[in-house]
């Protein structure tokens, strides 16, 4: 058989515009990819929204554990996994005396408290008719119970009372796993990372826990002044349900800005269902509360940590309230948090490679003054 004679007038084989080989195939093929994983990664995160809602309040939940080990290691300097025994211990513990020997007192004044909104809320009515202040074809009554009910179902965002119960257990269980052994996920996490790229994400870690840790701390004691102040100012001054609009303002005052204004809606009503010298005395009391948090506390917390602007964190609120529900409101503040410290640690890192390029340019052209300039990387 006569073998193939090779031609020379015909030109070497090229790479189709099929075969990855090609390097403009690799290039639009990259670049394809990053949009491509840019998409799914936003569909996951919308369709994942509340299991990671979940995961980021265990984070928060550590961050409380933690800083409540390292206060107590202050004083007690035993290991961490005893002092972190007791800290969840004191807090399994409070839970079990609020539901025990609260709970049924609580569960009683929240059947009056809705009934006690709803016929206030048509007496407000009333008045504002009578001035011309409302139409008068409209039933405000059935408004206000409608407005209770909506109230009532906030809780509703996290799914039924089981599912409910489930995320609040999850979210303390992996709140006592993160705060076991910190250090472990963290390494994990800087595993995925390029190695140049790990030491600056240490730092962040840190900043961030630290951080978290001052917030959370500042915040739990605003809830515990603002919850007991209520209670003991509110009983003291003879309004109705006392305990429960205590309990309710210290729950609310984790959430900044928003839980200040439900909470004294629902005082200041409950206190005028009692008389107008009984409503006064509970604005009072929401003023006085409410000042000693703002100006005393407030200003103490935000020396020790981030420095966020109100109409931010109010923003923050309002977007992923919408986005998320519930839960969504009260991390807004943390998840801000997080944010501003990770951008202003990368800003300071590229300042600083920015310093040292220069500097490396600068010395360049002092060894070498005929060497062109290179100038600035290019993007990519």
């Amino acid at each position: 058989m006569e073998e193939d004679q090779e031609d020379p007038t015909r030109r070497p084989e090229q790479p189709g515009p099929n075969e990855m080989r090609n390097p403009l195939v690799r290039h639009e093929i990259q670049r394809a990819s990053v949009w491509i994983g840019l998409a799914v990664g936003v569909i996951l995160l919308w369709y994942l929204a509340q299991p990671i809602l979940l995961i980021l309040a265990g984070i928060v939940v550590a961050a409380m554990f933690d800083g409540g080990v390292r206060l107590l290691g202050r004083v007690l300097p035993i290991p961490r996994g005893w002092r972190l025994a007791i800290v969840v211990l004191a807090v399994v513990g409070f839970l079990v005396w609020t539901v025990m020997l609260a709970g049924s007192q609580l569960a009683d004044q929240a059947g009056q408290l809705q009934s006690t909104f709803t016929k206030q809320f048509g007496v407000a009515a009333d008045w504002a008719q009578q001035r011309g202040l409302a139409p008068r074809n409209l039933n405000f009554e059935a408004v206000g119970s409608q407005l209770m009910g909506s109230l009532g179902r906030i809780t509703a965002a996290v799914g039924t009372l089981v599912g409910g119960i489930s995320a609040v257990i999850i979210i303390f269980v992996l709140g006592i796993f993160f705060a076991i052994e910190p250090r472990l996920y963290e390494h994990g996490a800087a595993w995925m990372l390029p190695m140049q790229q790990r030491e600056h994400f240490y730092g962040t870690m840190q900043r961030m826990g630290r951080t978290l840790r001052r917030l959370m701390f500042g915040r739990l004691i605003g809830m515990a002044v603002e919850g007991f102040g209520t209670w003991l100012l509110l009983w003291a001054g003879g309004v109705p349900m006392a305990a429960l609009l205590g309990l309710l303002t210290g729950l609310l005052a984790f959430i900044p800005n928003i839980g200040a204004i439900v909470s004294g809606v629902l005082i200041i009503v409950v206190g005028f269902s009692a008389g107008t010298e009984t409503g006064i005395w509970a604005i009072g009391v929401y003023l006085a509360v409410q000042i000693i948090d703002g100006y005393v506390i407030v200003p103490m917390v935000a020396k020790r940590t981030v420095d966020l602007a109100p109409a931010l964190v109010l923003g923050a609120q309002v977007l992923f309230g919408a986005l998320f529900g519930i839960m969504g409101l009260a991390l807004a503040d943390p998840i801000v948090a997080m944010i501003k410290i990770a951008l202003e640690r990368n800003a300071k890192l590229g300042a600083k490679q920015e310093r040292t390029r220069k500097v490396e340019r600068q010395m360049r052209k002092r060894a070498d003054p005929d060497s062109p300039d290179p100038g600035p990387p290019l993007p990519g």
